[in-house]
């Protein structure tokens, strides 16, 4: 009877990842299954997920490297993160980096084998001054090493989202970081609304489109399911998918939620309500997946290399070797041949070390 039910869990699975293969869309009642599949199960789930994102991502990961550009000095009162004002972690605090240090950032990134050099600064949203040294290095970057250029700066403009296409930055990093319902539990200074503007600003203004969620934050698997649906209306482009890292001094310190198969549950699910979206794996993976991280990108097919904004994260050599060791392929920036071969034979590539998101 055992192996009979475990069977039938398998179909189930299988037929998800069929039906979203033929086109359609996975029902909320359907991602409500895959939140709940039993951890006996979590192996066929994972296969079934594998399916999909192997269809349009095949065997290739893109990497990811963050810069935080400005730290600490943050009006917002979100309680996950180390540099909001009613934080009582102690970071660096500082006004954004000059152009020399944001370059260096972005040799480094390359040196890593990153795609994408993220520039994150904490804060509301830029001021001017802030907006106008953020478009002149995104032109230097691009004329210097020719990166993929994403941006977190907080809430945007209309004005705004335009000059930062203009100076050709490729993607706006803005997550929802919650349900709608839950929203107002983890922030009460910008609402769920503003974030919603924000993204359609961006949008409006022809820049691709990068949006996530924190897991583990006590929403519930309703609210994780919405945050799916919402992204999926919104269609983003990229989905990261961070998972909480209860950092001492703010007000979520403590919380231990979640287990390495629901963090692979949530990431299974993510792929199937989104099926042609770059999902990355991004804070907190080191800390809840813990030994299944290598298991996370049968679903995902992104990660962050390096460490996050105040948080470390595993040394880049272990994300090589990870992915080698998975049969995958890094996606290479432009002039960059892969070193999966020289990982193998233990030559791994030195990279610096990044700064990123919590």
């Amino acid at each position: 009877m055992a192996t009979e039910m475990l069977l039938a869990g398998h179909r189930v699975w299988d037929l998800f990842a069929d039906k979203v293969l033929d086109g359609q869309d996975l029902t909320e009642s359907e991602a409500l299954q895959v939140l709940a599949c039993p951890d006996v199960e979590v192996p066929s789930l994972l296969a079934a997920a594998f399916r999909v994102r192997h269809r349009y991502h095949a065997n290739r990961v893109q990497l990811y490297y963050l810069r935080n550009a400005k730290s600490g000095l943050c009006p917002e009162d979100c309680n996950y993160c180390s540099q909001s004002k009613i934080a009582e972690t102690e970071v660096n605090r500082y006004v954004f980096q000059d152009e020399k240090t944001l370059l260096e950032g972005a040799r480094q990134a390359k040196e890593s084998q990153a795609r994408t050099f993220c520039i994150v600064a904490s804060g509301r949203g830029p001021n001017e001054r802030e907006l106008n040294h953020v478009c002149n290095v995104v032109r230097k970057i691009k004329d210097t090493y020719g990166m993929h250029i994403c941006v977190c700066l907080g809430l945007l403009s209309p004005d705004q989202a335009e000059q930062l296409k203009a100076a050709g930055v490729d993607r706006v990093n803005h997550n929802l970081n919650t349900s709608e319902r839950m929203y107002a539990d983890i922030c009460t200074t910008h609402t769920y609304q503003d974030r919603i503007d924000t993204l359609q600003a961006v949008r409006k203004a022809g820049i691709e489109l990068c949006s996530g969620c924190i897991v583990g934050m006590g929403e519930s698997h309703r609210d994780l399911v919405e945050i799916a649906v919402s992204l999926r209306e919104l269609q983003v482009e990229s989905i990261p998918i961070n998972f909480l890292h209860p950092i001492d001094g703010t007000p979520l310190a403590g919380r231990e939620d979640l287990t390495p198969r629901d963090c692979l549950r949530a990431l299974c699910m993510f792929r199937l309500m989104n099926p042609r979206c770059e999902i990355r794996i991004a804070g907190g993976r080191e800390l809840q997946l813990r030994s299944l991280q290598p298991l996370g990108l049968y679903p995902a097919n992104s990660i962050f290399v390096s460490d996050y904004l105040t948080t470390k994260g595993q040394t880049p050599q272990e994300d090589y070797q990870m992915i080698a060791d998975l049969g995958f392929e890094i996606v290479n920036p432009p002039g960059v041949l892969s070193n999966a071969t020289q990982i193998v034979s233990g030559t791994a590539l030195a990279a610096g070390t990044a700064c990123g998101c919590d």
